[in-house]
């Protein structure tokens, strides 16, 4: 009798136990406010705010360039364990708003520096909502018709937003250097982006992917010499990517 209680006792404290663990946040919070105390203060474009996701009620960095008399707004999303104005992701957040779209550049969930991707899976729930989030503001804020921008684990990221239950006001995604998965089932028009001298993964997918891009207005585009990061080409890459939106924002 004794044994029995004390075996269900051991089992509920293991359960109990499981359920504090996976109520932990999968997000590094310090490093994201360490991005957020280097990147605020030394903003020229764009203004800083603060949204709020209904896991955990964590408050994350936004970078909001607004453009007047439009209703055409981008969601841009990073990837691996950056911030919302890293390199080309900043080149996309300004140089899309002087084309005419305002951009809401969003820090997405890191991990500790020396993270490898495959450990970033357990992040994708709340990267979700961090993007549904920044939808909610985006049309909040007047703009009727959205687009998703992202970036290589930003891509993959935004993969599991779209595969949830998209807003409607999500009109198409350009994916930027997504190493793993196809556009299986997704049916909003895509930009599949990458460069001829992208790693590996990409470029060994680019077929499939291809394949499996299911609207009438998607496309697949190739940058000729450029790398995962479009390092030399961003122009090209800014171009693409605002004559995809041109085409598939109304």
């Amino acid at each position: 009798m004794k044994k029995n209680l004390l075996l269900g006792l051991m089992a509920g404290l293991a359960a109990l136990f499981s359920l504090v663990v996976s109520a932990e946040p999968a997000a590094d919070y310090a490093r994201e406010k360490k991005w957020a105390d280097e990147v605020v203060p030394g903003l020229v474009v764009g203004d800083p705010v603060y949204l709020q996701t209904p896991r955990g009620h964590h408050k994350f960095l936004a970078l909001f360039t607004p453009v007047a008399d439009t209703h055409k707004a981008v969601v841009v999303v990073h990837g691996m364990g950056i911030h919302p104005d890293w390199g080309m992701v900043g080149t996309l957040r300004t140089e899309l708003a002087d084309r005419g779209f305002a951009t809401l550049s969003i820090q997405m969930p890191v991990l500790a520096a020396d993270a490898k991707s495959e450990a970033y899976p357990p992040t994708f729930p709340e990267a979700a909502e961090r993007i549904a989030e920044a939808v909610e503001f985006l049309k909040a804020k007047g703009y009727k018709q959205l687009a998703l921008v992202s970036h290589s684990m930003g891509s993959r990221m935004s993969r599991v937003y779209l595969a949830g239950k998209p807003d409607p006001a999500v009109k198409s995604w350009a994916s930027l250097g997504i190493s793993v998965d196809d556009y299986a089932a997704l049916k909003l028009p895509i930009l599949d982006l990458y460069g001829d001298n992208d790693l590996p993964a990409v470029l060994a997918n680019a077929g499939k992917r291809k394949q499996s891009l299911a609207a009438v207005a998607s496309r697949q585009t190739m940058i000729a010499r450029a790398d995962h990061f479009f390092t030399g080409h961003e122009a090209d890459m800014v171009a693409a990517v605002a004559d995809f939106l041109g085409a598939t924002l109304k």
